[in-house]
């Protein structure tokens, strides 16, 4: 008799695949009334933006939105780091970096842009816990204003990842006298940044609309107009891809990918992305999975390679760590390796004291992610053949998005992780007791002081080292049992240029005609 998750899957992908098949989709901006009339470039996000506060969010396809409104002081280039507002910058000692801005930068009312502006952003990011970026900066101490275009950045530790904090979410610079004299509620309908582009329109759940920014300091931006379209169907995605209505569909189903390469005018565009899949388990208080064996169980159940093969068709790749190669402190043994054996978490069950079985609560999102409902279900599945009844919610992005920053989820929950500082502190920090209290409840003590030492460990070599050992006794304790890599997937018309970016920024002056 077949497994019943092989069954689950062949179902999936027949659906699927006629879904596809079946899904025609129109668009109000085809080529013949905005692509030919103008240089408009249109893309097809799974879902719509979140906010236009950039520092109470920590969504990478909504940042994908903000890097081209909102300019960084540096940018990490995966070679190292180039200055974008930043003329120059030096570590001057353990904490304290000293920068310069470039002359003659302006936000898009006009008004020019200086070290105030700098001190105003980072250190609201830093100083205010009700942030959701709070975490990656308070770090930082405060900005010491030195002149109009000169200031140090003076942290409350060494700092060695001080670059990778401000090259990722929340590092936009804002602009201190608009938002002062205007107010927050303002800024959120009329936000205005440095960057090559304007904010325009945001109909919500539909579509976010940029313009040229004629004034730009650097080069001369490519469109004169930039469309985010907001659609959730995987099906709708490919049909408007098919059709022109869109230049780029992002998260482009395995299914899918043949159909648009045989398609004239349209191609299929993959590459490597820093995401990680995971179930997030409750490890303290009195549910299930507050038991290590429960936890080692759940991960022995489930065949993480059936998943990547089946459902992704080969794009991606299992691993028991976040931290991937690529990244600063990644540990490479627990990179391409699954531990499945149904038959040991079976015992591992019977020992908790689970012989006739549980039932455990997992939430996953539907649409956010490349199949994730469909892996939620087959992971169902395949625990179910232990003799683990799972309860499944799922939910839309915003409304999964809003139990997530209340931490209200239940026993489970599945999400997928990027990591845009590419480095270790940042994949491991949600499981420092402080953030993990009412998520996971993690708290390892060697751990955590681990993980502690390691932030502020200015001997880089040592530093990773820490991060490789704090990834073991992760994978051991499971508070993540993490899943796999995921590659990401575009439809693309083939009148454009573009390359995926590994962090799945989506910098539109990097996106050009053919």
């Amino acid at each position: 008799m077949k497994k019943t998750y092989l069954i689950l899957v062949t179902v999936l992908l027949l659906v699927l695949s006629a879904c596809s098949n079946g899904s025609e989709g129109t668009s109000d901006n085809g080529k013949t009334d905005q692509q030919s009339e103008k240089k408009t470039l249109v893309i097809a996000n799974g879902t719509d933006m979140v906010s236009f506060d950039i520092h109470n969010h920590n969504n990478t396809s909504t940042e994908a939105i903000h890097v081209n409104i909102f300019d960084y002081l540096v940018r990490n280039t995966g070679d190292g780091f180039e200055g974008v507002l930043a003329e120059s910058f030096e570590n001057i000692d353990d904490n304290t970096w000293t920068f310069k801005l470039k002359e003659g930068v302006k936000f898009h009312d006009g008004s020019p842009l200086t070290a105030e502006d700098v001190k105003f952003s980072l250190e609201r990011a830093a100083k205010d816990n009700t942030l959701l970026e709070h975490g990656s900066y308070k770090q930082i101490k405060e900005v010491v204003v030195k002149s109009e275009l000169e200031f140090d950045i003076v942290t409350e530790n060494p700092e060695p990842a001080l670059l990778n904090r401000i090259s990722r979410i929340g590092s936009g610079i804002l602009p201190k006298k608009y938002i002062e004299e205007n107010g927050w509620d303002t800024f959120l309908q009329k936000p205005i940044g440095s960057g090559p582009y304007k904010f325009k329109e945001w109909k919500k759940d539909d579509r976010v609309i940029l313009e040229k920014n004629e004034d730009y300091f650097g080069r001369t931006p490519k469109w004169d107009e930039v469309v985010f379209r907001s659609i959730p169907e995987d099906s709708t995605r490919v049909s408007e891809v098919l059709t022109g209505g869109v230049d780029i569909a992002v998260n482009i189903p395995p299914t899918d990918i043949q159909r648009i390469d045989s398609t004239d005018g349209v191609s299929v565009v993959t590459g490597p992305t820093q995401r990680v899949m995971l179930l997030a388990l409750r490890t303290g208080g009195d549910g299930p999975t507050a038991d290590p064996k429960v936890r080692e169980a759940i991960d022995l159940a489930i065949d993480k390679k059936i998943i990547v093969d089946t459902l992704l068709q080969g794009m991606g790749t299992v691993t028991r760590t976040r931290v991937t190669p690529g990244n600063v402190g990644a540990n490479e043994s627990l990179y391409g390796v699954s531990l499945y054996d149904k038959e040991r978490a079976r015992e591992l069950l019977k020992e908790a004291g689970y012989a006739d079985g549980l039932t455990v609560t997992m939430s996953s999102p539907a649409g956010r992610y490349l199949k994730d409902k469909e892996a939620a279900e087959l992971m169902s599945a395949m625990l179910a053949e232990v003799g683990i009844t799972v309860k499944l919610e799922f939910l839309e992005w915003s409304n999964f998005n809003e139990k997530y920053q209340g931490k209200s989820f239940g026993d489970i929950f599945m999400i997928a992780y990027g990591n845009s500082m590419f480095d270790a502190s940042l994949a491991l920090d949600r499981l420092k007791f402080e953030k993990a209290s009412g998520e996971t409840d993690y708290n390892n003590p060697k751990v955590e002081s681990i993980l502690q030492e390691a932030e502020k460990n200015m001997n880089l070599d040592e530093r990773a080292q820490q991060y490789m050992e704090a990834q073991e006794m992760i994978a051991e304790d499971r508070p993540y049992i993490y899943l796999y890599q995921m590659d990401s997937i575009y439809g693309v018309s083939d009148r454009i240029q573009f390359n995926p970016a590994l962090n799945e920024m989506l910098y539109v002056d990097e996106i050009t005609l053919k």
